[in-house]
């Protein structure tokens, strides 16, 4: 009778420790936190590029909110972060580690230009993503 109660109990905790073991996917597994960051490059804002380009023509803050870029879930049901460049484009973040898409904040359907976006990211615990995000904006 000790025998089975023994083998019972062998029985139980290795089915607990099982469950246990499936039970922890790998995205809960993933912890902390990285950076994302890059560079937003928006043009071309005038008809004819000069070099040295016009300072009419380079992007400005308005610019930027105009085609504004965000960090969305995976499934892209819930915005997690609306990045906010420098003027010269650059920009960083820090996000929990797991998987996101780039895409613009405001659904773009005009067809003109184009863009890498959408686009798929893991950010890693720890580490940093480089990014860099390329807008045409059709302008010829």
């Amino acid at each position: 009778m000790a025998n089975g109660k023994s083998a019972f109990k062998y029985l139980v905790l290795s089915a607990i420790l099982i469950v246990l073991v499936f039970s922890c996917t790998e995205k809960k597994m993933i912890t902390g936190s990285g950076v994302l960051k890059g560079k937003i490059s928006i043009g071309p804002l005038c008809p004819v590029q000069r070099d040295p380009p016009d300072p009419g023509c380079l992007p400005t803050k308005q610019t930027f909110v105009a085609w504004a870029t965000a960090v969305w879930t995976e499934n892209k049901k819930t915005k997690i972060a609306l990045l906010d460049p420098s003027l010269d484009g650059n920009y960083q973040v820090e996000l929990p580690a797991g998987n996101y898409i780039l895409d613009f904040d405001v659904s773009r359907t005009n067809g003109i230009g184009g863009s890498n976006l959408p686009s798929t990211i893991s950010i890693t615990n720890s580490d940093t993503t480089i990014f860099n995000i390329n807008i045409d904006t059709g302008i010829r």
